[in-house]
C-alpha cells in the first residue's frame, strides 16, 4: 500500500505540473496618450531619486520620516497589501490537498429482528436459544488513519487561473501602497510649504502694520501741528485697520495649516521644528533635470496597480473558461480499523479507501456562459480604467510640465516688480515726509508694495510646489540612499 501510496501522489504532482490553463494571452493595451519626448541621456527619472535626495531640507525629511511610520492612510494601504497577500495564499493552497488525520469511534445498535433477517445462521448460533436471544445487537467500530476529501485536480488549470488573479490582485495592493506613500510624501513637502508661506506672508503683513502705524504716528503728528488734512489722517488710519486684519488672517491661516500637517503626520509636529524663517531656508526641494523618459508613465505606481487589475480580470477569464469543462475530485484514506480499541494496530487491520468522482457540466441555467461573460466584461472595464489612469498621468504630467517653464518666467518678472515698488514707495514715502507729496502718493505705493510682496510669495510657493508636483506625477523613488538610511538609524 505504501507502494501505490507514492504512485499516487506521484502521478498527483505529475498532474498538477502539467495542469494547462485557458487564460486569454495577456497583452499590454498600447498608450491611449501621445509619445512623450525622450529623456536627455545620462538624466536621471524622478522614479530613481530617493526622496531624501530630492528634499535635502532636514526639517522636511523628519517630517516625511514621521509621516511614513504615523499616517493612518499609509498604515491602511499597508494593512491592504498583507490581506491581499493572504488572499493569495488562501487561493493557492487549494492547489494541493488538504490532508487531515482522523480517529474515529462508531458505535451502532441493531434490532435483532433485521440481524436475524439478514444473517439467521450467524444469529441462531450466536444466541442460543430463543429465550436468551437479546433484543439487540451493540458493534463497536474504531478507526484511525489520513486521508484527503474532494480534492480537486486541477487539469483545466481553474485553479491556477484563479490562484494567478489573486497574485495579480496582490501586486496591485502593493503598487498602491506605493501609489499611496508617494502621494503622502508630496502632500507632505506641500504642506510644509505651505506652513513657510504663510509664516512668511504673516511677517511681511507685521513690517508693513509697523510701517503703517509708523506713517499714521507722523499724520497723526502732523494733522496736530495744522500741516496735513483729516483725509489724509483717516487714509493713514484704514491702512493701519487693513494690515491688522491681514495679520490675523494669516494668524489663523498659519495655524490651520499647521493642523493639515500634523493630520498628514499622524503625530504632533516635533518641538524641534522651526518655521521662523519662511520660505528664506535655502534649498528645500531639489530641481529635476531637463528631459522625460520616455517610459515614465508605465512606471508610475498607479499606473502598475491599473496593469495588475488588469492581469487579474484577465487571469478570471480561464477560471470561467475552465467551468465549461469536466471537474475531477479525488477522496482517499488510509489507516486502520478494528472492532476493539486494544487491536487498532495488530496485523491484518489495515483499511484504504479511494474514490475518484468526475463531474460533467451538463445544464446549468445558462450560469457558466453569464459568468464568462461577466468576466470578459470586468477584463474590458479594467481595460479602460488602465488607459483612463495612464490618459490622467499624462495630462498631470503634461500640466506640471507647462507650468514649469512659465513660473520661472512669472518669478522673475514678479521679483523685478517687488524691487521696482520698493523703490516707488522709499520715493513716495521720502517726498511725503518732506512736504513735496500729499500721503495719498505715499499710500498708493505701499499698497503697491505689499501687494507685489504678496503676489511674490504665492509665486515662489506654486514653483516650489510645481516641483513636488512634477517629482509626484513622474512616480518619484521612495527608495532612501545608504548613507542616508544607516544615518538616520544611528539618529
Amino acid at each position: 500500500m505504501a507502494r501505490r501510496s507514492i504512485c499516487f501522489l506521484a502521478a498527483t504532482l505529475a498532474s498538477l505540473l502539467s495542469a494547462c490553463t485557458l487564460e486569454p494571452q495577456y497583452h499590454r493595451p498600447p498608450a491611449p496618450v501621445p509619445a512623450l519626448p525622450s529623456g536627455i541621456a545620462g538624466a536621471p527619472a524622478a522614479a530613481d531619486i530617493g526622496w531624501r535626495e530630492f528634499f535635502p531640507d532636514p526639517q522636511l525629511q523628519q517630517l516625511i520620516e514621521l509621516a511614513l511610520a504615523s499616517n493612518r492612510d499609509l498604515r491602511v494601504a499597508a494593512l491592504n497589501v498583507q490581506s491581499a497577500q493572504a488572499q493569495y495564499r488562501i487561493q493557492r493552497a487549494q492547489l494541493f490537498p488538504t490532508i487531515n488525520a482522523s480517529a474515529v469511534e462508531q458505535v451502532q445498535e441493531t434490532p435483532l429482528g433485521v440481524l436475524e433477517s439478514e444473517f439467521p445462521t450467524a444469529a441462531a448460533a450466536s444466541t442460543g436459544t430463543k429465550s436468551s436471544l437479546p433484543t439487540s445487537v451493540t458493534v463497536h467500530t474504531y478507526d484511525v488513519g489520513v486521508g484527503f476529501t474532494d480534492y480537486e485536480l486541477d487539469v483545466f488549470g481553474r485553479i491556477r487561473s484563479l490562484s494567478h488573479a489573486a497574485l495579480q490582485q496582490y501586486f496591485s495592493s502593493g503598487e498602491t501602497r506605493r501609489s499611496v506613500q508617494l502621494t503622502l510624501v508630496a502632500e507632505v513637502a506641500t504642506a510644509y510649504l505651505a506652513v513657510l508661506t504663510d509664516q512668511t506672508l504673516l511677517d511681511i503683513t507685521r513690517d508693513t502694520l509697523k510701517s503703517q502705524e509708523e506713517s499714521y504716528a507722523l499724520t497723526q503728528k502732523l494733522f496736530s501741528g495744522g500741516t496735513s488734512t483729516e483725509l489724509a489722517l483717516r487714509q493713514a488710519e484704514t491702512t493701519v485697520d487693513t494690515a491688522r486684519a491681514g495679520v490675523a488672517q494669516y494668524d489663523r491661516q498659519l495655524a490651520q495649516d499647521r493642523d493639515a500637517l500634523q493630520l498628514l503626520l499622524g503625530a504632533p509636529i516635533p518641538d524641534g521644528i522651526d518655521f521662523s524663517r519662511g520660505l528664506d531656508r535655502g534649498n528645500m526641494v531639489a530641481e529635476l533635470e531637463e528631459g522625460i523618459p520616455s517610459d515614465v508613465l508605465v512606471r508610475r505606481p498607479d499606473i502598475l496597480a491599473a496593469e495588475h487589475q488588469l492581469m487579474a480580470a484577465n487571469a478570471q477569464i480561464g477560471a470561467a473558461r475552465a467551468a465549461f469543462l469536466p471537474s475531477i475530485e479525488l477522496t482517499g484514506s488510509f489507516g486502520t480499523e478494528s472492532s476493539q480499541l486494544s487491536g487498532l494496530f495488530k496485523p491484518g487491520t489495515r483499511a484504504w479507501a479511494f474514490s475518484p468522482q468526475i463531474s460533467v457540466p451538463i445544464f446549468t441555467g445558462g450560469a457558466n456562459v453569464a459568468n464568462l461573460q461577466a468576466t470578459k466584461l470586468a477584463r474590458d472595464t479594467a481595460v479602460a480604467q488602465y488607459e483612463k489612469a495612464i490618459q490622467t498621468a499624462f495630462q498631470e504630467v503634461s500640466d506640471a510640465l507647462v507650468a514649469r517653464s512659465t513660473l520661472d518666467d512669472q518669478l522673475t518678472a514678479q521679483q523685478a516688480l517687488v524691487t521696482a515698488s520698493a523703490v516707488a514707495y522709499r520715493l513716495a514715502d521720502m517726498r511725503y515726509r518732506g512736504g513735496v507729496d500729499s500721503y495719498l502718493t505715499a499710500l498708493v505705493a505701499q499698497v503697491s508694495l505689499y501687494s507685489a510682496q504678496q503676489q511674490l510669495q504665492s509665486v515662489r510657493l506654486l514653483r516650489l510646489q510645481n516641483l513636488v508636483t512634477l517629482y509626484k506625477v513622474l512616480g518619484g523613488g521612495l527608495r532612501e540612499p545608504a548613507a542616508a538610511a544607516r544615518t538616520s538609524t544611528s539618529n
